[in-house]
């Protein structure tokens, strides 16, 4: 069946999933809740504040390209929230391809976005269509702020943290072991991919705002150094991430080489199966909706070059809502006009920093951000 509905998300039923559809209704845009099971679908919706005000209907879908093209088929965009994205993406994209839809998506897999740009991104733009993956706020949000430091010319070097304080969903946990279990993690140098040492380990990092240090990852190499190997302003971005709760980061890299011991001889498809039951085991339930007074965030860059200096600092809360608002945004813009860039393109990209980071304001989830130029 193709649909009358204008947006698409697929993967309704997960945390993520649900607040795009919340912040959908928020924009009075009729949506499709799509996924592979109907009727935990209409449990997941049923959840969602207010949502007795929105236009949607409920569709159970099987994962591969001919159904979700059928399905996409009508629609404009597709907002995917199922991962991991490496593993279930490409029908995903086909689909959008096939049927003529945008496609957005909250990836953090550094992996699927290169696959992304080099496997997809000039079909797409071919077409008119936006490939727009990792449109969330561990890295739109850390985007915005180095677009904010770069409106300083003369700056090449991205320096990136990102921290948010809480618990990784379900679906956030078995992406980041499958992630760390498959694939390289690259930080940019000289506009060249460079493998961060597989034994990286933790670092201990100064946050802004506070005396105390905290632990980092390159938590996968995140979407940063991708998005911004082709801006001619930018030769070198590193990132590090982490959240705001020492013990947990002290237990990330001992389950994560747990985890890779126990699948290094595996076939592939054993791999993402043994990597789903160990996730299983590490968060197997929804964390509560989050509160802005706990789960805060903070995003920080500092952005240099031969004569200058900037730091950008954006303080917030609820980063799976940043999410869940960035998606919604982006499919209403899409609505109403086309983006600033076709193919593949971020979020600051595709639609502004400056536009992104005003609705964040405008919903309360961020604070006007802190900048501090020398040079």
């Amino acid at each position: 069946m193709s649909t009358d509905k204008s947006v698409i998300v697929y993967g309704a039923s997960g945390y993520t999933g649900r607040l795009v559809c919340e912040y959908l209704r928020e924009f009075n845009i009729p949506f499709v809740a799509a996924g592979r099971d109907k009727a935990r679908l209409h449990q997941a919706l049923e959840k969602i504040p207010g949502i007795e005000t929105a236009d949607y209907e409920v569709v159970e879908v099987a994962h591969d390209v001919v159904a979700l093209t059928e399905l996409f088929r009508g629609a404009s965009v597709v907002c995917n929230t199922v991962g991991p994205f490496s593993q279930y993406g490409h029908e995903v994209v086909e689909a959008c391809i096939a049927a003529g839809t945008h496609y957005l998506d909250t990836t953090g897999e550094q992996d699927w976005l290169i696959d992304c740009d080099m496997k997809y991104g000039q079909r797409m733009a071919d077409k008119g269509q936006l490939l727009s993956p990792g449109l969330a706020h561990m890295y739109t949000t850390g985007e915005i702020a180095a677009n904010i430091c770069l409106e300083t010319p003369g700056l090449d070097t991205l320096d990136i943290q990102v921290f948010w304080k809480g618990f990784p969903t379900v679906a956030s946990t078995r992406t980041i072991l499958v992630n760390a279990a498959l694939s390289k993690a690259y930080y940019l140098e000289q506009n060249k991919y460079v493998e961060w040492p597989a034994d990286a380990g933790l670092y201990d990092v100064t946050v802004p705002g506070q005396h105390q240090t905290e632990l980092a990852l390159p938590w996968g190499g995140t979407s940063h150094p991708v998005w911004f190997k082709r801006d001619p302003r930018v030769a070198n971005v590193k990132v590090l991430g982490g959240v705001f709760n020492r013990t947990l980061m002290q237990g990330v890299p001992q389950i994560v080489a747990a985890v890779i011991e126990q699948v290094k001889d595996l076939p592939q498809e054993q791999k993402y199966k043994v990597l789903a039951e160990q996730a299983a085991g590490v968060m197997n339930e929804m964390p509560p909706r989050e509160n802005p007074r706990i789960n805060t965030s903070l995003d920080s860059v500092y952005a240099s070059g031969p004569l200058g200096r900037a730091h950008c600092v954006i303080y917030g809360n609820c980063n799976y809502k940043q999410t869940g608002l960035l998606q919604a945004y982006a499919a209403s813009a899409l609505l109403q006009q086309a983006p600033k860039r076709v193919g593949f393109a971020s979020g600051c990209q595709a639609f502004g920093h400056r536009e992104l980071l005003g609705v964040l304001r405008g919903f309360g989830l961020v604070m006007e951000p802190v900048l501090t130029v020398h040079g």
